[in-house]
């Protein structure tokens, strides 16, 4: 019964969200894959693992070394890109969908700014006079942190369309 604390079937009959100790091997997992890559890809790297809310999150950071090549892997397209494998590698051992959150170079940072300039963009829309305001589409993550970003200025946001093409539109609350 055991093997079966990690299958997606197990996780969804128990209506729970992962266990610590679940978020904990995935993040483990992770680590030794994206490990692999960087050495494969000859990049140096530092990986931290964290648990949070809900996520396994690995960083992994510029090493100590003076010639980091780490840049090269964080950009926004490549790191969800390396975030899919990774969560893939994760669901091959745990047999469990993985929503792990990857982060290279402060790659996420960065990213989390340029959302917040985009709904800056759209509230000055807003407060011109347009009735919403639709920005591109992005990941399910991403929206996450722009409706709170939108919660937080004082809009309201919804997610419309489907698959990739899902996007946040914003309005006046």
């Amino acid at each position: 019964m055991t093997e079966l604390s990690h299958s997606p079937v197990a996780r969804e009959a128990r209506d729970q969200e992962p266990t610590l100790a679940e978020l904990e091997e995935e993040g483990e997992i992770a680590a030794d894959y994206i490990e692999e890559f960087l050495d494969i890809a000859d990049v140096d790297g530092d990986i931290n693992i964290d648990v949070r809310n809900g996520r396994a999150y690995l960083a992994v950071t510029e090493s100590d070394e003076a010639d980091s090549n780490l840049s090269v892997l964080s950009h926004t397209e490549t790191v969800n890109a390396l975030q899919e494998l990774t969560r893939l590698a994760v669901q091959s051992k745990t047999g469990a969908f993985s929503r792990l959150i990857l982060d290279i170079g402060g790659s996420r940072a960065a990213r989390e700014a340029e959302l917040s300039r985009l709904v800056d963009r759209a509230a000055e829309q807003l407060e011109a006079g347009a009735t919403s305001a639709a920005l591109p589409p992005m990941s399910s993550y991403e929206r996450k942190l722009v409706h709170d970003v939108v919660a937080a200025r004082g809009f309201v946001s919804n997610s419309s369309g489907e698959g990739r093409d899902r996007h946040t539109v914003i309005t006046r609350s």
